[in-house]
């Protein structure tokens, strides 16, 4: 479950346009990895079931990399959680199923409104490893957090291309300038955080 932080303190017609354009992208991209779709639930939020944990931290990376590209300025708050569901999965629309997993999702989602950190996981693994998981996405969310608006379209070059040279010819910028930014962007940082919560989902 996700849903869009201070929403209404935004325009509501943009902020709408783009949270169905983003939750559009995802359910055609993924697609083979969801089982019910994400599914736009009150205006502001939305819920879905994927196949397992590791599809779901791969989708809300390229989510909030969708977002980045295209310049969107919806700021969603996550809960991943390895849950159950004891009523037949919707496979068209993620509503009319009943579980504990999605109970327990939707109190985690109230709990994280009241904190500065906007992902939450909660798995089926032991409390150190759900621990070091969550401290993962803590890093990962601080470097997302800490860039603005204006500096997506570089953010997006360098994600698409780690050689500053080829960002800075791209986006017609002196190279020195453009090795600093990817410096202070962090952009290695965020890429190992990233790798890391991928590798230790599996091993922990």
């Amino acid at each position: 479950m996700a849903d869009i932080i201070d929403s209404r303190k935004a325009d509501q017609t943009l902020l709408l346009k783009e949270f169905i354009l983003a939750v559009n992208y995802i359910n055609t991209k993924w697609k083979k990895e969801i089982l019910s779709p994400l599914t736009i639930t009150l205006g502001d939020e939305f819920q879905g079931i994927l196949k397992n944990m590791e599809s779901c931290y791969k989708l809300v990376f390229d989510l909030e990399e969708f977002i980045i590209v295209n310049s969107l300025s919806i700021k969603l708050r996550y809960v991943m959680n390895y849950g159950h569901i004891e009523t037949p999965i919707n496979k068209k629309i993620a509503y009319a199923m009943l579980g504990n997993g999605l109970t327990q999702t939707r109190e985690a989602l109230n709990i994280l409104k009241s904190s500065s950190n906007r992902f939450m996981v909660l798995t089926e693994k032991t409390e150190n490893a759900t621990k070091i998981i969550n401290d993962l996405f803590f890093l990962y969310g601080s470097y997302l957090d800490s860039w603005k608006l204006n500096e997506y379209q570089i953010i997006s070059e360098f994600l698409n291309d780690k050689d500053y040279k080829v960002v800075a010819d791209k986006l017609d910028m002196n190279r020195s300038s453009t090795w600093r930014r990817y410096k202070s962007l962090n952009i290695e940082q965020y890429n190992t955080t990233k790798n890391l919560i991928l590798t230790l989902s599996k091993i922990l």
